[in-house]
């Protein structure tokens, strides 16, 4: 279904209307349903935790739709690819649709090179229309990435906003920062810098997920003085994150554990604000409270 919202969701915003009142017309076709429907239980049955897309070639020429002649790609197929990278070769023929783009942004597919991985199968789709001087062919390789088959942690991608200021004052940006993380950001974090002509200023760094990072963008532009940021996203591995609660003298505190994937656990901290209001409660020492819970926890054995 998310693909078929998307699809509405990219027409919407051509249109100018509501999403509510999209027609589709060729996406709206059997074909365009069929492939969609069985794309999506086919990605189901693999179970694939990524996926990674070469720059897309998008081909050239004319497509006749619902609304008349327009270039390729579609403005639909433009809409969806955003972020994407994409190319033409010159060949005159429609060679990403709308619908075959709905799927990539449905399944949050990535631009990349040929990634390192183990490959375990591949396979390959022929399409029914011949391109001169290049197969008209679609190629899909599932395998486990070099950095799971290590073990060190699980992976992701994170999104970084980046932005250098020398023209705001710290409240405004401890205040940004706080907005920031009640959108959702994962982290954000201020470096003093050196800029041109010698002006002292702070890059405003911004941790987020990749789907968070537009309306991220927006905030920075409404509550800072910046006139443009960068943007990138980055792999990331991360250890695997549970909780348990220990008992201290004024109370139960959690524990958040880190631990590899086959189980190790490596890092453990008391939560911070469980801590705080205990210490504030009961009028002790913030170490004090972190060092019994700490000591709690290591008594028990460091199980994650």
């Amino acid at each position: 279904m998310r693909a078929f919202q998307l699809l509405g969701e990219a027409e919407s915003k051509i249109h100018n209307v509501p999403v509510e009142t999209i027609h589709f017309h060729e996406v709206g076709s059997v074909d365009a349903i069929s492939d969609i429907v069985a794309t999506a239980a086919g990605c189901h049955w693999l179970r694939v935790d990524r996926w990674i897309c070469s720059p897309l070639n998008v081909g050239g020429g004319h497509v006749h739709c619902a609304h008349g002649k327009f270039p390729v790609p579609a403005p639909a197929t433009l809409q969806l690819l955003r972020d994407l990278a994409i190319y033409s070769s010159g060949v005159q023929k429609e060679l990403v649709t709308p619908t075959g783009a709905a799927l990539l942004r449905a399944l949050d597919a990535q631009s990349s090179v040929f990634p390192t991985m183990s490959m375990t199968s591949t396979g390959y789709g022929a399409g029914s229309r011949d391109i001169p001087g290049q197969p008209n062919v679609l190629r899909l390789v599932v395998g486990e990435s070099a950095e799971r088959v290590s073990g060190s942690g699980s992976q992701g991608r994170v999104g970084i906003i980046e932005t250098t200021i020398d023209d705001a004052t710290p409240e405004v940006l401890s205040y940004a920062a706080d907005k920031l993380l009640a959108a959702g950001a994962s982290d954000v974090y201020r470096i003093p810098v050196q800029m041109k002509k010698g002006r002292i200023g702070i890059q405003l760094t911004i941790l987020c997920s990749p789907e968070r990072a537009e309306e991220l963008q927006k905030i920075v532009f409404r509550e800072t003085t910046t006139l443009g940021l960068r943007y990138r996203e980055e792999e990331k591995t991360s250890l695997t994150r549970s909780f348990i609660s220990v008992d201290t003298e004024w109370g139960a505190v959690r524990i958040k554990v880190g631990s590899l994937e086959n189980g190790e656990v490596v890092n453990y901290a008391p939560e911070y604000e469980e801590c705080r209001s205990i210490a504030e409660k009961h009028a002790v020492p913030l170490k004090q409270v972190m060092q019994a819970a700490a000591n709690a926890y290591l008594a028990q054995g460091m199980s994650a």
